[in-house]
C-alpha cells in the first residue's frame, strides 16, 4: 500500500465475497438455519450443497452460475422477507464470523486506513451480503436483489450482481462518489468476475480458479492465496435477536480488523506469505 491517506471519495477497494473474503459460499452457509426455520426443504438443501461442491471443485463458470441463480430463484418463491432477515441476523456470528479470511480482514483494514472506501460486490442476495458487510465494517455493498410483493419473494430477480453487471455497478458508484477507477483496487477468485477486475487500475486475483489464474498470468496481475479462515467471534459482541444487532457488529468490526492488521504487521514471517497490493500511484 502507498504511504499516507488519500483524499475522501477518491479511491475504493472492491471485494468479491465468496472464496475471496469468506471461505465458502455465503448462500450455502445459511442453508441449515433456513431449513430449520421451515423455509428450505431437505431436498432443496441437498441441491444447494451440491451446487456448493461443484463451485469449489471446479470454479463457477457461466453455466454453473446461471444454474445456481435459477435454483435460488425457485427456492425462495413465497418466502417472507422478514423471516429471512431475522434468521440471517440471529445466525450471522455463528455461521460467518468463523470463516472470514484473516488475509482479507487485514487488506480491508489497510485500505480503510489509507482512506479508501471498501465495497463488497457479490452475486449473493442483498439479505445475506448487507449483514456480512456490516459485520466487516465495509462502506457499501452491491448484491443481487429479488422482487418482493407484499413482504414475500416472487422468485423473480430485480438485479443480478454478476459478470458485466458488477463492472457496471462499479462504474456507477465511481460516477456517484468520484472514485478514480485507475487508482482503485478489485479482488476476486472467479473468471466470471473478469469484467469487474478489468474496471480498476489495480486488479488482484485471490484463490483463483483455473480460468482466472491463466488470465492473471497473461496480464501479469498479482495473485494472492488466502489460506487462513479465522474466527472473528472473540472480537465482536454476541449477536442479539433481530436486525438491530447488526449495528453493534459493525461498530465492533473496526476494532477487529485493526487488531488483525496489527497482528500481521507484528509477524514478519506471516506477512511474507501474502504479497501486498501494489503501491498507490501518485496523482
Amino acid at each position: 500500500m502507498g504511504e499516507g491517506a488519500v483524499g475522501p471519495g477518491l479511491e475504493a477497494a472492491f471485494f468479491d465475497l465468496d472464496k475471496t473474503v469468506i471461505a465458502r459460499s455465503s448462500t450455502v452457509a445459511f442453508s441449515r438455519p433456513l431449513h430449520a426455520g421451515g423455509l428450505l426443504t431437505r431436498s432443496a438443501m441437498l441441491r444447494s450443497a451440491y451446487a456448493h461442491f461443484i463451485y469449489h471443485a471446479s470454479g463457477a463458470d457461466h453455466t454453473q452460475m446461471e444454474h445456481m441463480r435459477d435454483l435460488v430463484s425457485r427456492m425462495v418463491i413465497g418466502w417472507e422477507v422478514q423471516q429471512v432477515s431475522d434468521i440471517v441476523a440471529t445466525t450471522l456470528a455463528e455461521l460467518i464470523a468463523p470463516i472470514v479470511y484473516e488475509e482479507a480482514t487485514a487488506l480491508i483494514a489497510e485500505h480503510k486506513a489509507a482512506g479508501r472506501d471498501v465495497v463488497i460486490v457479490s452475486a449473493s442476495g442483498i439479505e445475506l451480503v448487507e449483514p456480512i458487510g456490516a459485520l466487516l465494517g465495509v462502506d457499501h455493498v452491491v448484491a443481487t436483489r429479488m422482487v418482493i410483493d407484499e413482504g414475500r419473494y416472487t422468485g423473480a430477480i430485480e438485479y443480478y450482481a454478476y459478470g458485466v453487471n458488477k463492472a457496471e455497478a462499479i462504474r456507477e458508484l465511481a460516477a456517484e462518489r468520484g472514485y478514480h477507477l485507475e487508482r482503485c483496487y478489485a479482488y476476486s477468485d472467479s473468471i466470471t468476475d473478469l469484467p469487474m477486475l478489468e474496471t480498476v487500475g489495480h486488479p488482484v486475483v485471490v484463490n483463483p480458479d483455473k480460468g482466472l489464474r491463466r488470465e492473471a498470468m497473461i496480464r501479469d496481475w498479482p495473485v494472492q492465496d488466502f489460506v487462513r479462515p479465522v474466527s472473528l467471534r472473540p472480537r465482536f459482541p454476541a449477536q442479539k435477536t433481530g436486525t438491530a444487532a447488526l449495528g453493534t457488529a459493525a461498530a465492533g468490526a473496526a476494532a477487529g480488523l485493526v487488531w488483525y492488521a496489527s497482528r500481521r504487521k507484528d509477524s514478519g514471517r506471516e506477512a511474507a506469505r501474502v504479497r501486498r497490493a501494489p503501491s498507490r500511484p501518485e496523482s
